[in-house]
C-alpha cells in the first residue's frame, strides 16, 4: 500500500510533466520557462527540483510521456487482431496519424533532437519505437507476408523512412496532405517486399 506522501509525490510529479508537455507543445523548449512550468501545475519551485535536475531532465520526462502514450497506441494496433500484413498496414496509417499531433510534432520531431542531442534522442527513439518496428517485420516475416530478408536490417532501413517521414510530416506547410503523401510511399516500399 502506498503512503499519501508518495502518492501526493507522484502526482506532482505528473502535474509537472502534465504542465511541460502543453507548455513545450505551444511554446518550445527555449519559448518555455521553469516559472510558467510549476505556475501551470500549481507547485513549487522547490516541488520541481525535488523530482527533476533541471529543464532538460523535465523535458526528457515530457519524451517518455508523449512517446510511451503513442507507443501503447501504435502497439495496440500492430499487435492487435487481424492478419499481419493488415495490422501493419493499420499500424502505418496510425502512425502518420501520430505525427500530425501537435505534441508529437513539437516535442518528439522538433524539439527532441536539438535539446536532448542527436544521439541521445536516436537512443531514445531506438528504446521507445524501434522494438515495436522490430516486431512487426517479424511478424511479416513469419507470417511469409514479406520476402525472407534478416529482420534487424529491414527493420532499421524502415525504422528510418518511417523517422524521415515524421520530420517530413512535421516540417511540411501542409501536414495532412503530405502524411497521405508519406503513407503512400512507405506503403509501396512494403508492398514492394511482399512475396507475389
Amino acid at each position: 500500500m502506498r503512503t499519501r506522501r508518495a502518492e501526493y509525490s507522484e502526482s506532482t510529479r505528473q502535474a509537472l510533466v502534465d504542465s511541460a508537455v502543453d507548455l513545450f507543445t505551444k511554446r518550445g523548449y527555449a519559448g518555455t520557462s521553469l516559472d510558467e512550468v510549476v505556475k501551470r501545475a500549481r507547485v513549487t519551485k522547490g516541488a520541481l527540483y525535488h523530482h527533476f535536475s533541471g529543464k532538460q531532465a523535465l523535458f526528457e520526462a515530457a519524451f517518455a510521456r508523449v512517446e510511451t502514450k503513442a507507443i501503447e497506441s501504435l502497439t495496440a494496433v500492430v499487435t492487435g487482431d487481424g492478419a499481419p500484413w493488415d495490422t501493419a498496414i493499420a499500424g502505418l496509417r496510425a502512425y502518420v496519424r501520430k505525427c500530425l499531433e501537435p505534441e508529437y510534432q513539437r516535442i518528439i520531431v522538433h524539439e527532441a533532437p536539438v535539446v536532448m542531442g542527436w544521439e541521445r534522442w536516436r537512443e531514445a527513439e531506438e528504446h521507445f519505437s524501434f522494438g515495436l518496428l522490430r516486431t512487426a517485420v517479424q511478424l511479416l516475416v513469419d507470417a511469409g507476408e514479406i520476402e525472407e530478408a534478416p529482420v534487424e536490417i529491414m527493420a532499421r532501413l524502415l525504422f528510418g523512412a518511417l523517422s524521415a517521414g515524421a520530420s517530413t510530416i512535421a516540417s511540411s506547410s501542409d501536414p495532412k496532405r503530405t502524411g497521405r503523401e508519406v503513407e503512400r510511399a512507405i506503403l509501396r516500399v512494403l508492398e514492394g517486399l511482399r512475396k507475389k
